[in-house]
């Protein structure tokens, strides 16, 4: 079994067919359609369903798939650990940061890093912290940024920690309030963030231990825009402090949320038991120097 073939499947699945993996490969799609095919002939069964648009992996596809991200994950580790023995002073940081917070608590932290280290490149990428964790996992990213709870089979280090503050209309019933529980809130209809963010899993499941399911007006993956959807009077919305006290609008009331367990605890993650580049060791010791309080 060969790792060229491996690659040449787990592109076909992730950009969904042998055209587009061989653009990504920069190979020809009979080269692509080859390396799959002895792939299969190896192991004797179907990885792929070619019938379907786009090719679906079979049972045995979905197991050798699973496997393959691992296997490639590790000759990445192989590769990037090799370079570092060699003192290269150059390289590539990956890493994976999402929409919410991020410009508070690490954008500064780029001019400072690219100061200290001029030849090392950050491939940046933006996505829910859901997304990010399994970007990981294949190997995609070293590091992303996260929230808690994590799962079992990363390490992690602490960022920062804020309370959520609710976002609501001004002429909101609860807008001069000190403080709001959700229960408190239970009859206003929320709009959350898109799939994949985790901080409506944090919301969700406090709403359960408070003895109810939110109505969910919209879901969106941007900040300005929930914002706006408050202010016109949709619902109510969430965020951490931190996010809420750049997220001004004359409309729209912030009232801290005092509900136990819904802290905003934002995490870096990496895969348990992967090596870590130089680069991304020098990121995680920045961010402990620029925000102490949480290490």
């Amino acid at each position: 079994m060969e790792l060229r073939t491996l690659r040449a499947l787990v592109e076909v699945v992730r950009q969904g067919g042998f055209t587009q993996a061989a653009n990504v490969i920069h190979a020809t799609q009979p080269t692509i359609s080859k390396a799959v095919r002895q792939l299969e002939d190896e192991l004797g069964m179907p990885l792929l369903d070619r019938q379907a648009q786009p090719p679906r992996l079979t049972a045995a596809g979905e197991i050798v798939y699973r496997r393959a991200l691992t296997m490639l994950a590790e000759r990445d580790d192989l590769h990037a650990e090799l370079d570092d023995l060699k003192g290269l002073k150059r390289g590539v940081l990956r890493l994976g940061l999402p929409l919410l917070g991020s410009s508070s608590l690490f954008a500064p932290m780029f001019a400072r890093f690219r100061s200290r280290y001029p030849r090392i490149e950050i491939s940046l990428v933006e996505h829910g912290s859901r997304r990010l964790e399994e970007m990981v996992m294949a190997g995609d990213i070293e590091l992303a940024a996260s929230l808690q709870p994590v799962p079992d089979n990363v390490d992690w280090q602490p960022v920062a920690r804020e309370p959520l503050v609710a976002l609501m209309p001004s002429d909101h019933p609860l807008a001069r309030a000190q403080s709001v529980q959700l229960h408190d809130l239970r009859e206003s209809p929320f709009v959350l963030f898109e799939t994949g963010f985790a901080l409506n899993r944090i919301i969700q499941d406090a709403c359960h231990r408070a003895g109810f399911s939110p109505a969910i007006a919209a879901r969106s993956g941007q900040i300005d825009f929930i914002v706006a959807l408050v202010a016109a009077g949709l619902g109510v919305a969430f965020l951490p402090r931190i996010t809420a006290n750049e997220a001004l609008h004359a409309g729209v009331a912030r009232v801290p949320l005092r509900d136990a367990g819904t802290d905003w605890e934002m995490v870096l993650v990496w895969r348990r038991g992967g090596y870590l580049s130089h680069a991304a060791q020098a990121w995680l010791a920045l961010t402990r120097e620029v925000h102490p309080a949480a290490a």
